[in-house]
């Protein structure tokens, strides 16, 4: 999280106080926005550029609520990176590299700036586009199945050890290892495997696969398809949230399958680079 940086924003002819900052690239996005890199650029209005973009969320002095866009990502990755070692960094795009500024915020910020009035969207005499929002949460659905699987790959461990490997149940054949959940979740729980098969052979939308750092010589895999998110360790287990099953979590065992499924996943997934 920043402090209150501030440079000059163009397009409100006014200062921006600097509150936070995210990557938007195809290996880093804020998946709340969409299943892949190209659905989450097309909920800012912006074009999937190769390299990505950096998001930069702040106030002007009127505390209006702006999303400057750069295309300048390494400055706005080593800016994150400052951060959250709990150090300082002036984050200031060049006017050059400033792709867009949008009103509103796509994301929940939790912070304001001081002495400047409360967070509020753009007067619409200033700017008369409808402003950002972050998607609704409050109720079971796509953006809140997204956020529970990056709650779940930020703290695998502590998921991983309320599972016990003997509840899963023997797999068949085609079961690639499911967890011992019945019903709805189970039904679901194939499908999504079947569907993550396939993007093996047509590789789907870019950012829908992503594979990043893990203790050891595993990697973490993220996947998310229509309805579904899947979360794994390559040496472990997967868990997999789906929409028609509200605020389940579903465990995955690695039956005679599942090893498999991941590794060619992790070959075609998208990297940080």
């Amino acid at each position: 999280m920043a402090g209150t940086d501030e440079y000059a924003v163009t397009a409100t002819d006014d200062a921006l106080y600097v509150l936070t900052a995210v990557l938007l690239t195809p290996a880093k996005f804020p998946s709340v926005l969409g299943d892949d890199y190209p659905e989450a650029c097309a909920a800012l209005g912006l074009a999937p550029l190769a390299d990505g973009y950096g998001l930069v969320l702040g106030q002007d002095g009127d505390g209006a609520r702006w999303t400057v866009v750069t295309d300048d990502v390494s400055l706005v990755a080593v800016a994150i990176a400052s951060w959250d070692c709990g150090m300082e960094y002036d984050l200031s795009p060049d006017e050059r590299s400033v792709v867009a500024a949008l009103p509103g915020w796509p994301l929940a910020v939790a912070v304001s700036a001081p002495g400047v009035p409360a967070p509020h969207d753009p007067d619409p005499s200033v700017d008369d586009r409808r402003p950002l929002a972050p998607p609704d949460t409050d109720v079971w659905g796509p953006a809140q199945r997204r956020l529970g699987a990056d709650e779940i790959a930020l703290q695998w461990a502590q998921w991983r050890e309320q599972i016990d490997d003997a509840e899963f149940v023997t797999p068949g054949a085609g079961e690639a290892g499911e967890g011992a959940e019945a019903g709805t979740g189970r039904t679901g729980v194939r499908r999504v495997l079947a569907e993550a098969r396939a993007y093996v052979d047509t590789p789907p939308p870019l950012g829908r696969v992503r594979s990043s750092f893990a203790p050891g010589d595993a990697r973490t895999l993220r996947a998310d398809g229509p309805g579904w998110s899947m979360v794994a360790r390559t040496d472990d287990i997967a868990f997999v949230l789906l929409d028609e099953a509200p605020g389940e979590v579903l465990p995955v065992g690695r039956g005679p399958e599942l090893p498999g499924l991941l590794e060619a996943l992790d070959k075609m997934a998208v990297r940080p680079t």
